[in-house]
């Protein structure tokens, strides 16, 4: 089995493949103090928990954009499988091509997400990925990445409003009753999920302006599923985008 894990900034999410099929997946809080060894403890104590016997681990695939994270991480990896590890950088095969002006710059999720993209979904692609910011990404029609926007998240944007503000305070991330707020907690609400799916809109207007022709508009990240619903350019959501990207190019990096 294959141990695929994206360690991202609010949270990381860590999935168990048989073959090509997802069997398990989990969604945890990113710690960014935690130490390998503790890592090591919770990962392997949740995989027996749910009935998974580390010796069955034969491969790990890693994506991470937290750098201490990212190492203890390794660390752990090499101590749950004696099977590959493929980190996903700068010198990983990932068949796609970059074509930006410092392709090093590009994050890790960026790429799993663009290359899992491009072949579930087909070329031209837009990834717009819900999580600590907003990220879309466009893959062209010949498969190449080609740049992307990067947007404060929607819980970035409350935590802003409220650390800025004296009276406001934080509310549940669910659509009001309506979009005029009939109170505070209502007001912030469609501030805040009306307010992030505009921006959505507007700047995937933007993108596919440029672009021309009609491309998909695939979602994923932990918020997905919140925002969405509120948006008219999204075509899809693909919760499990990230994690099948680290398979593929786990995959590609055996076949050398």
């Amino acid at each position: 089995m294959l141990i695929a894990i994206d360690v991202g900034n609010t949270q990381m999410v860590m999935g168990l493949f048989s073959d090509d099929e997802l069997v398990d997946s989990w969604r945890l809080s990113t710690v960014r103090e935690r130490t390998a060894d503790e890592y090591r403890l919770f990962l392997a104590g949740l995989l027996r928990q749910d009935g998974y016997r580390l010796e069955d681990v034969d491969g790990i695939a890693l994506s991470s954009v937290v750098p201490t994270a990212k190492q203890a991480m390794i660390e752990v990896a090499e101590d749950l499988s004696d099977g590959p590890l493929v980190v996903v950088g700068p010198g990983v095969r990932t068949g796609l091509p970059i074509n930006i002006d410092n392709p090093r710059e590009v994050g890790a999720d960026r790429v799993v997400n663009s290359v899992a993209a491009a072949a579930k979904h087909g070329t031209p692609v837009v990834v717009v990925d819900f999580g600590t910011a907003t990220n879309m990404d466009v893959v062209d029609g010949s498969g190449a990445y080609v740049g992307g926007v990067i947007a404060p998240g929607l819980e970035v944007s409350q935590s802003a409003l409220i650390d800025a503000t004296a009276a406001l305070r934080r509310v549940d991330l669910v659509a009001p009753r309506a979009p005029i707020g009939k109170n505070t907690v209502e007001a912030i609400q469609a501030g805040l999920l009306y307010g992030h799916a505009g921006l959505v809109d507007g700047i995937v207007d933007r993108i596919l302006g440029e672009m021309g022709g009609a491309p998909a508009v695939v979602a994923t990240g932990g918020l997905a599923s919140t925002i969405v619903p509120h948006c008219r350019t999204v075509d899809r959501v693909d919760e499990t985008l990230t994690l099948d990207g680290l398979r593929m190019i786990y995959e590609m990096n055996l076949e050398e």
